[in-house]
């Protein structure tokens, strides 16, 4: 879109020329039409910054065309002119989206100041509609890098929830992701022009966190001086993401699930109802059902926020994806730093893909920057690598040189035994039928790997 290109639109030919003319001298590029048919005829063929309207022409309202404008181009500042100026027809044409209203004669030096301010007003929300196309760039669904199958499941259940009312909760460890994917889901949905609001119930003390989500009036606690908007009236009509949910307190957990069943809430002090139209998305990094047992958390709203689950998987369950990840958050960060990197060597790829990433697709960010950033050689290699990363790999190394065969298999043994006795409920019968041994076996099995320890103090002997 050109930035000073104006369309007057008057039936009064003396006037339109008259404005044409000024506007012109003043360095913007004019156009004029003397119907609102043929105005209608001019935006459907070419961009305008500014439009200038007269209320009274020959075929129609003027404050049609400001309907047409805010529905087709909203990129495009509308002011209206008229020769009978009233409030109540001022009022009317701000409402229907004009951005100010001028009476006839108009005065040149107020028709100057009006334009220049509502040409200041186009350029911001030009820039704004391209900041929210790049957004919408950044968190489409198709950036969320993966071959992995687990996480080509989570696309396909992303895809088949992302436009409906459901709330979702997120599960799995720190640094998987879960508020990319949560702004995913927001682009995907029919909220995607409505604000997108990321709270982190672990950042906040819990006597502020009750505050933030739902706001406060003036003189509810000390050092509330003023009234304050939570972030659920502020994500009014878009999506709230709540992370490290299982951090809230007993109190605010109650109030969550009010908000979750009836979309209503009491600011703080106040007992004033609100109600909100907002899509919900949870995360956690801990596992409700363990909080639950502990009495940590109401097993009530965990009911009702696992509506939708999506349980994203660790890197290390994704190691097809550590290289994948890596080659991108290089090219990323080379280009964001001005560097000039070809690569990672095949040695320095090993060393990625055999770590075990506890700081997940995070840690592996922080890793690749920090080595596009330090590194002297054309290609990263180990030497770029964090000592972490390498000392791991050595210990796994000496561990692995020093151990039998039996003894590496040992863990992977119990592991599969456990998970079969809890699948199969602490029965030894069913259990030993399950993996093809006979109960004696499985019960030395059980005591040389300490299970049956385990079933003794679950009383499941």
């Amino acid at each position: 879109m050109r930035e000073k290109n104006i369309l007057v639109i008057d039936d009064d030919k003396i006037i339109l020329d008259s404005l044409c003319e000024f506007l012109s001298l003043e360095g913007f590029q004019t156009s004029g039409t003397e119907t609102l048919k043929s105005a209608v005829a001019k935006l459907e063929g070419e961009n305008y910054s500014l439009v200038i309207i007269d209320v009274n022409l020959p075929d129609g309202d003027g404050l049609e065309l400001l309907d047409i404008i805010r529905k087709n181009y909203p990129q495009t500042v509308g002011i209206v002119i008229t020769g009978y100026g009233t409030i109540e027809s001022a009022v009317t044409a701000i409402k229907r989206g004009a951005y100010d209203y001028l009476t006839k004669p108009i005065i040149d030096d107020e028709l100057r100041l009006v334009v220049e301010r509502a040409i200041k007003q186009q350029l911001l929300m030009s820039e704004n509609e391209m900041l929210r196309l790049e957004l919408e760039k950044k968190y489409r669904l198709e950036n969320i890098i993966s071959h992995n199958y687990k996480m080509a499941k989570i696309f396909d259940l992303v895809e088949a929830v992302a436009d409906s009312k459901a709330t979702i909760l997120m599960a799995g460890p720190s640094g998987t992701g879960k508020s990319i994917l949560a702004r995913a889901i927001h682009q995907r949905s029919g909220r995607r022009d409505k604000p997108f609001v990321e709270v982190s119930c672990g950042a906040l003390p819990e006597t502020l966190l009750e505050s933030e989500l739902f706001g406060h009036v003036k003189g509810a606690f000390t050092g509330a001086v003023n009234n304050k908007e939570g972030k659920f009236l502020a994500a009014d009509g878009g999506t709230i993401f709540l992370d490290e949910v299982a951090n809230a307190s007993p109190a605010l957990q109650a109030k969550l699930l009010r908000v979750l069943e009836d979309r209503q809430f009491e600011p703080v002090g106040s007992n004033k109802t609100k109600t909100v139209d907002t899509r919900i998305i949870l995360a956690s990094n801990r596992n409700l059902d363990e909080e639950i047992r502990q009495g940590r958390f109401r097993e009530d709203l965990y009911y009702r926020i696992n509506v939708v689950t999506i349980d994203l998987p660790p890197l290390c369950e994704r190691v097809g994806d550590v290289r994948l990840l890596a080659e991108h958050f290089l090219r990323m960060y080379c280009a964001q730093h001005n560097r000039d990197r070809l690569g990672i060597t095949n040695e320095a790829m090993e060393y990625l893909e055999r770590y075990s990433w506890p700081g997940n697709v995070r840690e592996l960010e922080n890793v690749i920057e920090r080595a596009a950033l330090l590194s002297k050689n054309k290609l990263i290699g180990p030497e770029d690598l964090p000592n972490a990363i390498k000392q791991e790999q050595s210990r796994e190394a000496k561990r692995y040189k020093q151990m039998s065969l039996k003894g590496a298999l040992a863990e992977p043994e119990k592991n599969i035994i456990h998970r079969a006795l809890e699948a199969n409920g602490w029965n030894r019968q069913a259990t030993a039928k399950a993996l093809a041994i006979n109960r004696t076996t499985l019960f030395k099995k059980m005591k040389q790997y300490g299970l049956y320890a385990e079933a003794e103090r679950l009383g499941l002997t």
